[in-house]
């Protein structure tokens, strides 16, 4: 490191880190609106310079998206921040939304080494944040330009961050590209299953539009396969044949990726379960997100009512934050294992804490009472916690005879999600033992020629960061499919 860079940076001894300022819990439970503010350009510069500039960045090792965080923390640092900007932007596809949704606890913040001893970690979502904020306040986004067009054309199935960020990149390669997804908008669970509070849907509209304007075509409410699945909220008239098969998809592309994701809830299995008023967290989600959005939904809020959250996941989190500013009359969480064995982000736990939500860690549900068909109450046993598991997380086992009662009149099931059948897309394509779509470990291609998948559809439920980066992934095997593909056109 040069004197020049040691003056500027090191800082974290006299600097203490320091999170953007959060509003205040009272009045931010009010509302949807994102809690953090944004970093002054001081401030951001100041925090930047607490980085130690490792020899070996951990930070960056921990990242899924390998983003060099200690080169635009130093440029941050310097004040340059359009070149911290694109040097941040050269491995993400979408910074602004990593940095307000990705658990930066336990990747990169919680990977830190100032952090590890003792002086607390670089803030670093809080500066990616606000370096692509100011980035696309100041014109310094550049709209998808392609040196050269080419000719054949991609068809991508799911407009979530996979898809998303694999339509950008094979786009900047000059491919045409068309996303097609069953929801009347783009952006998947960015768009419909995080909370405005977290990710305001404004920053998701904003990547869709760059796309759009860079030659990435949109094919909305369509459902791709010979089955559809009823029971998802489209939005879509169900008069109207939005089907397209497998087969015409691949007869119109040269090469296909699947990114769907994976949107199966995974169901409580307790007596009582199916009463009225137990419902999936994902459906909740969405209707509280189209409400945001203006649109006239059907389905019941928080309001006014016992709202019991079963699960201690990022999506519990979501659920139980959502309950509160829909004004529910009190909101419980119950999750098996202690707080330390939770999932989630011990920093979206704190804020559901802040906000007025109940935890009862070492709890689980053992049945749903209700009269006339109308829940009151959920009977939950208390666990013991044993060793860990496979995971490192330690099993748990019920207390005998330590069973009481939390009263409800809603229950949101958070416990997690599974592949749909993807099967109705083709029925050649292998799927692994879970359900997911296996494919070659480097390459993303299906054992279907010029079929790849990437995201939660071949990983499970995952992070947002991992989808991004598996597009990513994904995009770059294509284009080497593509380049293949039209060599041999020309040669014919």
């Amino acid at each position: 490191m040069s004197k020049q860079s040691s003056e500027t940076m090191l800082k974290f001894i006299e600097i203490d880190g320091e999170m953007p300022a959060k509003r205040d819990a009272k009045i931010r439970a009010e509302d949807f609106g994102e809690i953090y503010a944004d970093y002054i350009k001081t401030k951001a510069q100041e925090q930047s310079s607490r980085c130690s500039q490792c020899g070996v960045p951990f930070c960056q090792s921990a990242c899924p998206l390998q983003n060099n965080i200690p080169d635009w923390l130093y440029l941050s640092a310097e004040g340059r921040l359009e070149e911290a900007y694109q040097l941040s932007a050269q491995t993400n596809s979408m910074p602004e939304i990593c940095g307000r949704i990705c658990p930066q606890d336990r990747l990169c913040e919680g990977a830190c080494v100032i952090e590890k001893s003792g002086h607390g970690a670089v803030t670093i979502g809080a500066i990616e944040k606000t370096l692509t904020d100011n980035a696309w306040k100041n014109g310094w986004v550049a709209p998808i330009s392609p040196a050269n067009e080419r000719a054949l054309s991609v068809g991508i199935i799911g407009a979530g961050p996979a898809g998303l960020a694999a339509a950008e990149a094979l786009r900047e390669q000059g491919w045409q590209v068309c996303i097609y997804d069953r929801h009347d908008r783009a952006g998947g669970l960015l768009m419909y299953g995080i909370p405005n509070f977290k990710l305001d849907k404004k920053i998701v509209k904003r990547r869709i539009d760059r796309l759009e304007k860079g030659g990435v075509k949109f094919v909305l409410g369509t459902n791709i396969g010979p089955n559809v699945d009823t029971n998802v909220d489209t939005n879509v008239d169900p008069n109207i044949s939005t089907d397209i098969s497998f087969a015409d998809l691949q007869a119109k592309h040269a090469a296909i990726l699947v990114a769907t994701g994976v949107y199966k809830s995974r169901a409580l299995q307790v007596p009582g379960c199916g009463a009225q008023g137990v419902i999936e967290a994902l459906p909740y989600l969405t209707h509280s997100n189209r409400l945001g959005l203006g649109d006239k939904v059907q389905m019941e809020t928080a309001k006014g009512k016992d709202v019991v959250v079963i699960g201690g996941g990022d999506t519990a989190m979501d659920c139980v934050r959502t309950a509160i500013r829909q004004h529910a009359k009190s909101v419980t969480c119950l999750y098996r294992r202690d707080q330390a064995n939770m999932p989630g982000s011990a920093r979206e736990t704190k804020n559901a804490m802040d906000e007025g939500v109940k935890f009862n860690w070492l709890a689980a549900p053992q049945s749903i009472h209700d009269t006339n068909g109308e829940i009151t109450k959920v009977r939950a046993v208390k666990m013991r916690l044993g060793l860990p598991d496979r995971s490192g997380r330690q099993t748990v086992s019920p207390i005998q005879g330590s069973e009481f009662d939390v009263k409800a009149d809603m229950v949101i099931q958070a416990l997690g999600f599974t592949p749909e059948d993807m099967h109705r897309l083709n029925s050649e394509i292998k799927l692994s033992k879970h359900g997911t779509i296996k494919t070659h470990p480097t390459r993303f291609e299906t054992n279907i020629a010029g079929v790849y998948a990437a995201g939660d559809i071949v990983r499970g439920a995952s992070l947002v960061v991992w989808a991004i980066r598996e597009g990513r992934d994904a995009a770059m095997a294509m284009h080497k499919y593509l380049l293949e593909q039209s060599m041999c056109a020309a040669e014919e």
